[in-house]
C-alpha cells in the first residue's frame, strides 16, 4: 500500500472513529467497527479509484459493517449489550452527572432512531460532512438525505421538548 493512502488512513481514524462510536453507542464497540473498517479497507484497497475521496469510501465501509454485523445480531438475538457500571459511577460534581445524564440521554436517543437518519445525523451534524458528501458515501438521493435528516432532527426536538432528556 502507498505511504500516501496509509498516511491519509491514519489521519482520518479519529473521524472514523467518532463515526463509528455514533452509530454503536459504545468505545469498545466503536473501536471494534473502526478496526474492522480499516482490515476491510487493506484488504480491499484495490477496489478504491484514487482520485475520489478514501474518506467516503472507508465511511462507507464502516456503516455496511455496522449494517451487518446489525443483521447478524438479529439472527443470534445477541443485541443486548453490557453496561461499565463503573463508567457511570466515576463522574463527579452535579454539573458534571448532569452534562453525563443529557449526553446519555441524547446518546440513547439517537440509538433509538432508525438506522437510515442515525447514519445521516452522524455524518452530518458531528462530522460536519455536506449533504452531497453524505449522499454520496450512502449512495443515496441527496433528495433522500434532506427529508432523512429533517426527520431526525424533528424528533430530536420533540424528544428535547418532551423533557425526557432531563436528569433525575
Amino acid at each position: 500500500m502507498d505511504d500516501n493512502i496509509r498516511r491519509e488512513m491514519l489521519a482520518l481514524l479519529p473521524r472514523l472513529r467518532r463515526f463509528a462510536f455514533g452509530l454503536t453507542g459504545s468505545i469498545d464497540e466503536g473501536d471494534d467497527l473502526v478496526q474492522a473498517t480499516c482490515e476491510r479497507a487493506i484488504r480491499h484497497i484495490g477496489t478504491w479509484q484514487p482520485g475520489t475521496r478514501l474518506d467516503s469510501w472507508m465511511y462507507r465501509i464502516a456503516r455496511n459493517t455496522y449494517l451487518n454485523e446489525l443483521r447478524a445480531r438479529r439472527v443470534r438475538a445477541d443485541h443486548l449489550k453490557s453496561v461499565d457500571r463503573e463508567e457511570l459511577t466515576r463522574v463527579d460534581g452535579a454539573r458534571a452527572m448532569e452534562a453525563h445524564l443529557t449526553f446519555a440521554a441524547v446518546r440513547d436517543f439517537i440509538g433509538r432512531l432508525p438506522e437510515e437518519q442515525r447514519s445521516i445525523i452522524m455524518l452530518v451534524c458531528v462530522e460536519g460532512l455536506a449533504y452531497r458528501e453524505v449522499a454520496e458515501i450512502l449512495d443515496l438521493p441527496i433528495g433522500t438525505v434532506t427529508s432523512r435528516l429533517a426527520r431526525a432532527r424533528i424528533a430530536l426536538k420533540d424528544f428535547a421538548d418532551s423533557g425526557e432528556g432531563e436528569g433525575p
